[in-house]
Formats: C-alpha cells, structure tokens, sequence
C-alpha cells in the first residue's frame, strides 16, 4: 500500500508538554488510539498502548506528560518514556512506543500511513 499524509490537527492544536491531539490508526489488524504531541519545538506521534501491559497510557483524557513536561508517563505502572522517540527510560516496559511518521508544513501537522499503521476507515 502507498504511503499517504493524512492531515492530523493545525500546528497550533499541539502546544509544547501539553494536551496530545489523539487520532485512530489501524495496526496489526486491530483499531489503535494514537496521539500527537509537540516536544522541543518538533511533532512527535506513538500509538497509546504502554509496552509493559498493552492498554492505553494516558491518566486523564490525552494526558501523558509527566508534572515536568520532560517525560510520557504510564498512568497504570509508571513506565517513562522519551517524547522524542518512545525510547523506554524507566519503570516496567518492554521496548519503546511505536512511533508514527509526523511532518508539519504550513501551518499543519500530518501523519503518515505506511505499511504497519492505516487510517482507520468507517
């Protein structure tokens, strides 16, 4: 399947070590939450599922920051990850998030579609 850039949110939806903006994809055949956020002036996406227990990370509604705003935090076990990467920096997890391909141009941030993670069509 062709790589696609989908249109996500407006640059301004994602403010620095803030509220993710969350979007669905469809990866490994199953219906996933991901989200956006901005870290250090760049675009990042994952998708939301912590790699210690597969379940969604966030501890109110697109919340994922820790009180610093230097880390994603798990809200069921703790498990720290990078806002850069999802490099995995402490507590239990296995791994790091999948990350998802983001640019942003013109004021929009979109998300790219490969091979292992599709739009979710209804």
């Amino acid at each position: 399947m062709q790589e696609q850039a989908i249109p996500l949110c407006n640059s301004g939806d994602l403010v620095e070590g803030s509220q993710a903006v969350p979007f669905d994809v469809v990866h490994a055949g199953q219906t996933c939450r991901a989200f956006a956020i901005r870290f250090e002036g760049q675009v990042h996406a994952f998708l939301n599922r912590c790699t210690h227990v597969a379940m969604e990370m966030d501890y109110q509604p697109d919340r994922f920051f820790d009180d610093s705003g230097q880390w994603l935090l798990c809200a069921t076990h703790g498990a720290t990850y990078r806002p850069d990467t999802g490099e995995c920096v402490g507590g239990p997890c296995r791994g790091g998030l999948v990350k998802i391909a983001l640019s942003e141009h013109e004021g929009v941030v979109r998300w790219h579609t490969d091979w292992n993670l599709q739009p979710v069509v209804f």
